[in-house]
């Protein structure tokens, strides 16, 4: 089987680093890479709150392409990290998502970029394309996800304990019986909790639930890394709270406004995993009807993980693509 090494592009250090000050007390680290006069693309990673890693930067051509890569509010480098026990979550929505997004392009002064996003990044991405479509020349997506409530209820309440048992055992274990019929309030309560005995061990449990499913074959090193407290409690912690509003959309919302991406003939490519159990492909075969015009690639090895070769390969295929 290939290895990811054999798919992606070299390991690659950033040109640019800052720090974005995008009001409410919130700074975003954001870093540039490969060539500062090529093609303008933007990584918008998963979680809400995974924050993003080295490997990120190369599914991409470092020759082509100006690849800007941020930590959305409270993860990864940027600050206030949510892992603070008195955390405020109050101005992290999907709505200060988009504006952050479009602050960080006018402040490197460029004119368009693709927007590329995987998981709640692939929401990120619809949700802001949607909104700024004059910014956007093409759209990359992996794993789509619109926080429906059913796609919600398929994850956090029970759909997916029929193919992982043993994992969702371990998921709800720190939740009482009686709590049992409303997970995502449940955890919402203890992750809310300043208490970090309260907090850190269900951010744990949420966090190695999800990393436990993401991929086809499982993967013991993810699973130990989605055990970091602070990690796992900022992760945890901005996920839930997204959750808990089901992302600030109306019902239908990114599908239905898809209609954007239609009207004004933005390209873009929807890799989906036959076998993804975090974003099931339902998702993205409802994306693929209401915006047919964007390529459907369905990978049939594949669950959800950006990592897995199938997935990787299709997706460095779709920026080589665009690149020019």
């Amino acid at each position: 089987m290939p290895q990811l090494d054999d798919i992606l592009y070299p390991e690659i250090e950033p040109f640019d680093e800052g720090m974005l000050l995008a009001g409410d007390g919130n700074r975003l680290h954001y870093e540039q890479c490969g060539n500062p006069d090529g093609k303008p693309v933007v990584f918008l990673h998963g979680g809400p709150g995974a924050g993003v890693s080295t490997w990120h930067r190369r599914f991409f051509d470092p020759d082509r392409y100006r690849i800007v890569l941020f930590d959305q509010r409270g993860c990864g480098r940027s600050l206030p990290h949510v892992s603070d026990p008195h955390a405020d979550l109050r101005h992290n929505t999907t709505w200060h998502l988009v504006a952050d997004i479009e602050l960080l392009r006018r402040n490197l002064g460029i004119a368009k970029w693709q927007v590329f996003g995987g998981s709640w990044g692939s929401a990120l991405a619809l949700a802001y394309a949607e909104t700024h479509p004059d910014a956007v020349t093409e759209i990359v997506l992996r794993g789509i996800f619109t926080l429906r409530r059913h796609e919600l209820e398929w994850f956090y309440e029970g759909g997916a304990s029929a193919l992982f048992p043993d994992e969702w055992e371990r998921f709800v274990a720190p939740i009482p019986v009686l709590e049992r019929s409303h997970m995502i309030e449940a955890y919402h309560r203890r992750l809310s909790d300043p208490d970090p005995a309260v907090h850190v061990p269900a951010a744990v449990a949420w966090s190695q639930w999800e990393a436990a499913t993401l991929s086809l074959h499982p993967d013991p090193d993810r699973v130990a890394e989605a055990g970091d407290p602070r990690h796992a409690t900022a992760f945890a912690r901005i996920e839930n709270h997204f959750f808990m509003h089901d992302g600030w959309f109306r019902p239908e919302q990114l599908l239905e406004d898809a209609a954007v991406l239609r009207r004004r003939g933005i390209p873009g490519v929807v890799v989906q995993g036959r076998y993804d159990v975090c974003t099931p492909i339902m998702t993205a075969w409802d994306l693929h009807r209401a915006w047919p015009e964007a390529e459907f690639v369905i990978v049939p090895d594949a669950g959800h993980a950006a990592s897995e070769p199938g997935i990787a390969r299709a997706l460095r295929e779709a920026t080589d693509r665009f690149a020019d």
